[in-house]
């Protein structure tokens, strides 16, 4: 069990005898239930060594080997009533179990020592769980904002879009059915799209639950690719829709991409439902070390009272975006007083540094 039960012992010594083997062993299988009842246990083992030692006195531990597991488990495990209750019997059974071997003041120090020690490691143990389980919480938190903010700009702009069709299909019957038959196929092509986005977001919730073998490579979200198509589906709405680059356009990492096209999806979506606007412009201007998107629309502007910043949780959920890639975001008047801006800067690697 321990080393003086394996090692030749001198000729004035006891001898290791089969009942000092087992209550020897009688002081280790306790431990197998000590993260059920680990103050029992702790009991246990106090009785089971008070035994040995008053009973057979026979070849001693060099270390409380079990004493020194059960007060570190105590000290990760029980709660703060029971930690307090075992260090009180500690403070008794320690000088007691000294009194009984050697009753020295250098083996009482060291004693208090390394159970002391045990103690401390079991307390930083579980203030590291404790940690490490705060962090997984938020992490969990901030992912579900994430998904609850995909959604509301997919189902938004997909929605907004499908109600101004909708609305403008009834007079376009009457008056020009071929813009009728157009805008009841941009209803369909928008449902269809949001759809498609919504099964791949959701798919990442899933392993292997979607129909694809497990493990496989998703889909990407949308990016920078995708903005023709959704100007596109704005268009399509009636909506003038203009769009330009300036500066040295580069490749951009798929998650700032995202981001990137989310920001110009839920400007637009805005556009649509709350401006009244005729014409919409879309800027991207590429600078040395940051990406500028600016949405203007010549619509009615910010509502008055809001301070120009703008409300609702689509404005919410672009500066959001923004600053989780270390940019920021504001809305207010156009430049001439008129209409509505989103103007976001976000930090872009140079062509060197960029990562796929």
């Amino acid at each position: 069990m321990t080393m003086p039960f394996v090692v030749p012992r001198p000729a004035d010594l006891p001898p290791a005898t089969w009942p000092a083997y087992g209550l020897t062993t009688l002081t280790v299988v306790p431990l197998v239930w000590r993260r059920r009842a680990p103050v029992l246990v702790l009991l246990a083992v106090i009785a089971a060594s008070a035994l040995y030692k008053l009973t057979l006195d026979g070849p001693g531990q060099p270390l409380p080997y079990t004493g020194l597991v059960i007060v570190y488990t105590i000290a990760v495990l029980a709660p703060p009533a029971r930690r307090l209750a075992s260090v009180l019997l500690l403070l008794v059974a320690i000088p007691a179990s000294v009194g009984l071997n050697t009753r020295s003041a250098r083996e009482l120090t060291f004693a208090f020592f390394v159970f002391a020690a045990a103690y401390v490691f079991g307390r930083l143990t579980d203030a590291r769980r404790r940690a490490q389980r705060v962090e997984a919480e938020q992490a969990a938190a901030r992912e579900r904002a994430r998904i609850a903010r995909e959604m509301h700009d997919i189902l938004s702009h997909a929605v907004s879009l499908m109600i101004v069709q909708a609305e403008a299909g009834p007079v376009a019957v009457r008056t020009a059915p071929e813009r009728a038959e157009a805008a009841f196929d941009a209803i369909s092509e928008t449902g269809r799209d949001a759809m498609v986005q919504l099964r791949r977001m959701l798919g990442v919730l899933r392993e292997g639950g979607d129909g694809t073998p497990e493990g496989s490579p998703r889909s990407p979200q949308p990016g920078l690719a995708g903005l023709p198509d959704l100007l596109d589906r704005v268009r399509a709405s009636g909506l003038d829709v203009g769009y330009a680059t300036t500066g040295a356009a580069r490749p951009l990492p798929d998650a700032v991409g995202g981001a990137v096209f989310r920001i110009v999806q839920e400007a637009l979506t805005n556009t649509v439902r709350h401006a009244a606007a005729r014409t919409v412009s879309v800027r991207l201007a590429y600078g040395a070390r940051e990406l500028c998107v600016e949405v203007v629309d010549d619509g009615r502007g910010p509502r008055s009272g809001g301070g120009g910043g703008g409300g609702g949780h689509g404005l919410v959920g672009i500066r959001e975006r923004a600053a989780a890639h270390g940019g920021t975001a504001a809305a207010g008047r156009g430049p001439d007083g008129r209409g509505f801006r989103v103007l976001a800067r976000i930090p872009v690697p140079s062509v060197t540094g960029v990562t796929r």
